[in-house]
């Protein structure tokens, strides 16, 4: 029989690669949830689920209920259905706490009285970012980091809160109810598609807009490591299948780290932009470094990112350039594909 893959969240920026990813490269019979609440049931997706081992079952997961419509039994579940982005955290951090505690509470119920092998939790960098910079804590930053927050009643950090949750609840009630389980940290994971809450499709679409000059460099000087999708799917599937990643934690992303200064110039220079620049005032609750140490992932995995972030970033810009070029609109309702 085929190995049953459940990917919980698998419409969104990673759940699409990633199953597009096992369609590609494993024989597996592969069942993909999701809510569809980012309005992306692009052409992408649509051409995905033309696979003959591949279900779609689409239904609000923060609803038990939804949970009859899925087996009783799977061989890998893959948990990777949250809110995410920055912008959601300031706008309605309420429903961050409120959708992804449900969320990861009746995954972990639903699994309690399933037949489940092994569940793959996918968690956060965010939730160390108070170490780093409130204890100066080391960078490139291992997975043994202990997990803070600087201020708990910040909107910002509410997304960081759940995943703490998550990372507890799915380690503790595995062992438990005897189940594995594997969780992995992205750190900065970033391409085509990845939806419009993050700074890369933000630049994107100033730099289109073509309204700065000079054009405001937020947080210049912090340091952020980009992880190109393609890696990240990468560790995400080498960590599920690894025994020996069972009841451990792994850092997926890069040790290149790069100002966002940096980051900024070389996507103005995609964009031909020939103005100035201007440091600005960072957001509130956005750390100053960011790098993961990934020597973990690489022993016990083989992981192993080969995607140079310059060479990630023209792929992503192309991607958003285009999609703005045909009329795009940057709210996930209006999500499209461009063409090639």
């Amino acid at each position: 029989m085929k190995t049953k893959v459940l990917i919980i969240g698998g419409a969104g920026f990673i759940g699409f690669n990633l199953a597009k990813y096992l369609i590609k490269n494993r024989d597996y019979e592969i069942t993909v949830t999701d809510n569809l609440s980012r309005g992306q049931m692009d052409d992408d997706f649509s051409e995905l689920l033309l696979s003959k081992d591949i279900k779609f079952i689409e239904g609000d997961f923060t609803n038990p209920e939804t949970f009859r419509f899925l087996d009783s039994k799977y061989d890998y579940v893959y948990m990777l259905a949250s809110v995410v982005g920055v912008d959601n955290t300031l706008d309605k951090p309420h429903e961050i706490i409120r959708i992804n505690t449900l969320l990861i509470i009746n995954v972990l119920e639903w699994v309690k009285r399933s037949e489940i092998g092994k569940v793959l939790f996918t968690s956060t960098s965010e939730n160390y970012a108070g170490t780093v910079d409130a204890f100066d804590y080391k960078v490139p930053t291992p997975e043994e980091v202990p997990l803070s927050i600087i201020d708990i009643a910040h909107p910002r950090y509410t997304y960081a809160v759940t995943k703490i949750l998550g990372e507890s609840g799915f380690l503790n009630y595995s062992r438990m109810l005897n189940f594995d389980c594997t969780i992995v940290r992205y750190h900065n994971v970033f391409g085509p598609r990845m939806g419009f809450k993050h700074v890369i499709p933000h630049l994107a679409e100033r730099f289109l807009a073509k309204k700065e000059n000079p054009f405001l460099i937020y947080g210049s000087s912090q340091t952020r490591s980009f992880c190109y999708i393609s890696d990240a799917i990468e560790g995400t599937v080498m960590a599920m299948e690894s025994k020996e990643a069972n009841s451990n934690i792994y850092h997926i992303g890069t040790e290149e780290e790069i100002t966002i200064e940096t980051l900024v110039k070389v996507a103005g220079s995609y964009f031909n932009f020939k103005g100035k620049y201007k440091a600005a005032p960072t957001f509130p609750g956005s750390v100053q470094r960011r790098c993961p140490d990934i020597s973990k992932a690489k022993k016990d995995l083989g992981y192993d990112p080969i995607i140079k972030w310059q060479d990630g970033l023209m792929k992503t810009l192309e991607w958003y350039k285009n999609f703005y070029e045909e009329g795009g609109q940057s709210f996930e309702q209006s999500f499209k594909k461009p063409k090639s």
